[in-house]
């Protein structure tokens, strides 16, 4: 579940192992891009924590991030 705080929407994923994890994130970078809203991201091996936040809204959340983060949970 998307959790926000700090003015982050922010959810950790895990997976089987660093493979699955890179293909995520793969197609997470394309929902990024035809939304142009990219999230703050990182990877260790299995697991990918992702913080969305608009940052030309004062890196305040925003419906921007809404939208992303859902479209990153049909995944």
């Amino acid at each position: 579940m998307w959790k926000e705080e700090d003015n982050k929407l922010k959810r950790t994923f895990e997976f089987k192992d660093f493979q699955e994890a890179f293909a995520f994130m793969t197609r997470v970078a394309f929902l990024a891009e035809q939304q142009g809203h990219h999230p703050n991201w990182s990877n260790v091996y299995n697991t990918v924590a992702i913080e969305l936040t608009t940052h030309d809204e004062g890196n305040i959340v925003t419906d921007k991030d809404r939208k992303l983060a859902k479209a990153i949970d049909a995944i």
